[in-house]
């Protein structure tokens, strides 16, 4: 996690957080949505802000399905960093082709903004407001400012919905972590090969990364930890995940630490230690800890998530950390681990 890391922060400093979404990336989360419900995007005004026209795989991936998918409206911002320059803006109407021409997504015809196209101007936030979508790749050092953007509501009270890909760490934020235990954000479809990096393009001229790899077609990639935040409907949300009994757990568990320790209590925080998720016990009913990767898992149905360890925000354990400990991150037997989501089972069944 800590090489990917590196790899973004090299990413940005050579060029400008030039590092740029995969069509294939893009392609596998949109299908997951269009599976749920072939209609998403239908009659939708969809907004790609912090994109960059040369190089943006969002801008050409929704032009180029823009019929397919039935949409409204597409337009796609782009931010200028030198001092008073001026975004870009590409807009395509379905007035603006008939169903039968083709669309060059290779040259696609970009216009001027007024401003420089940051995601925080009344200009871009007007496109928010007149939006049903937000799609996007955004900085991921700004990725708070923007999902705070994202959950602000527009005149008519109502909020956009978004996909966009951010820091796997950014789950235990404090300005993230409370919407997903409310079920306002989860995690997106993702891909099918596990683990938790990305590989995203680099330019040709950006500084060799000893990670990196390069396609038979010369393209340049770096691996990033990331993960795909929505609030989008998918079919994986709601796949309750297969678990065994804790009996089943301490006798047949793959992993020797189950076997061997089983469910300790954890010294500073009323809930059991369960560090993997294949080793969720399915028939117990208290609150268990569990690694930030079981929200992949994640089905509403099937579980609750009460909170999150003192050390990813003040009051995140609701009322589970033992104060007087003095130590924030959970323990057992004086040892501590890494940052955990406390759950237990949904008894009410629905999300």
């Amino acid at each position: 996690m800590t090489a990917n890391n590196t790899n973004l922060t090299a990413a940005k400093r050579a060029k400008q957080d030039e590092f740029y979404t995969q069509w294939i990336d893009i392609e596998r989360e949109m299908n997951a949505y269009l599976d749920f419900d072939p209609d998403v995007f239908r009659g939708k005004t969809v907004l790609l802000p912090c994109d960059d026209p040369e190089w943006s795989n969002f801008t050409k991936f929704f032009a180029f399905h823009f019929y397919d998918f039935g949409l409204k409206k597409l337009i796609s911002t782009s931010y200028e960093s030198k001092p008073f320059g001026r975004g870009r803006v590409f807009v395509l109407e379905n007035q603006d082709f008939n169903a039968h021409e083709k669309i060059d997504i290779n040259n696609l015809q970009w216009s001027n903004l007024e401003g420089n196209g940051d995601f925080h101007s009344e200009e871009v936030t007007a496109l928010r407001d007149e939006a049903d979508m937000v799609i996007t790749n955004p900085p991921f050092s700004l990725f708070r400012e923007f999902i705070a953007w994202l959950m602000t509501e527009k005149p008519d009270g109502s909020r956009v919905q978004f996909s966009v890909i951010g820091n796997m760490n950014a789950i235990t934020y404090k300005e993230v972590f409370p919407l997903i235990k409310d079920n306002q954000l989860w995690l997106g479809r993702g891909k099918d090969t596990g683990g938790n990096s990305m590989w995203f393009e680099v330019p040709v001229n950006a500084p060799y990364n000893k990670n990196e790899k390069t396609t038979d077609d010369g393209t340049r990639l770096i691996p990033v930890t990331s993960k795909w935040f929505t609030n989008i409907e998918h079919g994986r949300r709601h796949e309750p995940l297969g678990v065994m009994t804790m009996a089943d757990n301490l006798r047949y568990s793959r992993h020797k630490k189950i076997l061997e320790e089983g469910y300790p209590t954890y010294d500073n925080y009323n809930a059991i230690e369960v560090g993997f998720t294949d080793a969720i016990p399915s028939d117990y009913d208290g609150v268990m800890g569990v690694p930030i990767s079981f929200l992949d898992k994640y089905c509403p149905e099937q579980f609750e998530i009460v909170g999150a360890t003192e050390s990813e925000g003040k009051g995140f354990s609701q009322g589970l950390w033992n104060k007087d400990s003095g130590v924030a991150q959970p323990m057992v037997a004086s040892n501590r681990i890494y940052k955990r989501i406390f759950i237990r089972p949904n008894k009410g069944g629905n999300a």
